[in-house]
Protein backbone atom coordinates (compact mmCIF):
# COMPACT_ATOMS: atom_id res chain seq x y z
CA UNK A 1 0.00 0.00 0.00
CA UNK A 2 1.39 3.38 -1.54
CA UNK A 3 -0.87 5.89 0.90
CA UNK A 4 -2.15 5.51 4.27
CA UNK A 5 -6.06 6.11 2.90
CA UNK A 6 -8.05 4.08 5.78
CA UNK A 7 -10.36 2.53 3.18
CA UNK A 8 -7.45 1.01 1.97
CA UNK A 9 -6.35 0.03 4.30
CA UNK A 10 -9.40 -1.46 5.97
CA UNK A 11 -10.22 -3.65 2.56
CA UNK A 12 -6.59 -4.60 2.67
CA UNK A 13 -7.07 -6.40 6.14
CA UNK A 14 -10.89 -7.84 4.75
CA UNK A 15 -8.60 -9.65 1.80
CA UNK A 16 -6.31 -10.59 3.75
CA UNK A 17 -8.83 -12.38 6.44
CA UNK A 18 -10.89 -13.73 3.48
CA UNK A 19 -8.03 -14.91 1.72
CA UNK A 20 -6.55 -16.74 4.79
CA UNK A 21 -10.09 -18.47 5.55
CA UNK A 22 -10.49 -19.50 2.02
CA UNK A 23 -7.23 -21.29 2.09
CA UNK A 24 -8.00 -23.51 5.16
CA UNK A 25 -11.43 -24.55 3.44
CA UNK A 26 -9.69 -25.50 0.32
CA UNK A 27 -7.23 -27.40 2.47
CA UNK A 28 -9.69 -28.72 4.40
CA UNK A 29 -11.42 -30.26 1.03
CA UNK A 30 -7.88 -31.40 -0.71
CA UNK A 31 -7.39 -33.09 2.68
CA UNK A 32 -11.00 -35.05 2.62
CA UNK A 33 -10.31 -36.06 -0.43
CA UNK A 34 -7.01 -37.48 0.11
CA UNK A 35 -8.63 -39.59 2.76
CA UNK A 36 -11.12 -40.78 1.12
CA UNK A 37 -8.59 -41.60 -2.03
CA UNK A 38 -6.59 -43.39 0.24
CA UNK A 39 -9.36 -45.17 1.59
CA UNK A 40 -10.85 -46.53 -1.95
CA UNK A 41 -7.06 -47.23 -2.96
CA UNK A 42 -6.93 -49.94 0.27
CA UNK A 43 -10.68 -51.28 -1.08
CA UNK A 44 -12.27 -50.13 2.27
CA UNK A 45 -16.01 -49.79 1.13
CA UNK A 46 -16.84 -48.63 4.76
CA UNK A 47 -14.38 -46.28 5.38
CA UNK A 48 -14.65 -44.90 2.09
CA UNK A 49 -18.38 -44.54 2.16
CA UNK A 50 -18.03 -42.37 5.08
CA UNK A 51 -15.17 -40.27 4.12
CA UNK A 52 -17.08 -39.76 0.68
CA UNK A 53 -19.73 -38.57 2.77
CA UNK A 54 -17.63 -36.26 5.27
CA UNK A 55 -15.80 -34.83 1.33
CA UNK A 56 -18.89 -34.04 0.26
CA UNK A 57 -20.47 -31.88 2.72
CA UNK A 58 -17.31 -30.25 2.92
CA UNK A 59 -17.17 -29.12 -1.15
CA UNK A 60 -20.98 -28.31 -1.20
CA UNK A 61 -19.95 -25.94 1.67
CA UNK A 62 -16.94 -24.59 0.11
CA UNK A 63 -19.04 -24.27 -3.26
CA UNK A 64 -21.97 -22.13 -1.22
CA UNK A 65 -19.27 -20.02 0.20
CA UNK A 66 -17.70 -19.10 -3.30
CA UNK A 67 -14.41 -20.73 -2.20
CA UNK A 68 -14.76 -22.92 -5.47
CA UNK A 69 -16.59 -22.94 -7.89
CA UNK A 70 -19.88 -24.66 -8.71
CA UNK A 71 -19.43 -26.65 -11.17
CA UNK A 72 -15.69 -27.29 -9.94
CA UNK A 73 -17.42 -28.71 -7.12
CA UNK A 74 -19.91 -30.98 -8.93
CA UNK A 75 -16.74 -32.20 -10.92
CA UNK A 76 -14.72 -32.99 -8.02
CA UNK A 77 -18.05 -34.69 -6.13
CA UNK A 78 -18.87 -36.54 -9.58
CA UNK A 79 -15.24 -38.05 -10.02
CA UNK A 80 -14.91 -39.04 -6.42
CA UNK A 81 -18.40 -40.92 -6.93
CA UNK A 82 -17.63 -42.89 -9.98
CA UNK A 83 -14.44 -43.99 -8.15
CA UNK A 84 -16.49 -45.26 -4.77
CA UNK A 85 -18.99 -46.56 -7.39
CA UNK A 86 -15.87 -48.94 -9.36
CA UNK A 87 -14.34 -50.25 -6.02
CA UNK A 88 -18.06 -50.77 -4.40
CA UNK A 89 -18.71 -52.99 -8.06
CA UNK A 90 -15.94 -54.85 -7.94
CA UNK A 91 -16.35 -56.36 -4.85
Amino acid sequence: MAKKISSAEKRHRQSEERRIRNKAIKSSVRTSAKKFVVLAQKKETEGAEAALKDMIKKIDSAARKGVIKKNAAARKKSRMQRLFNSIKAAQ
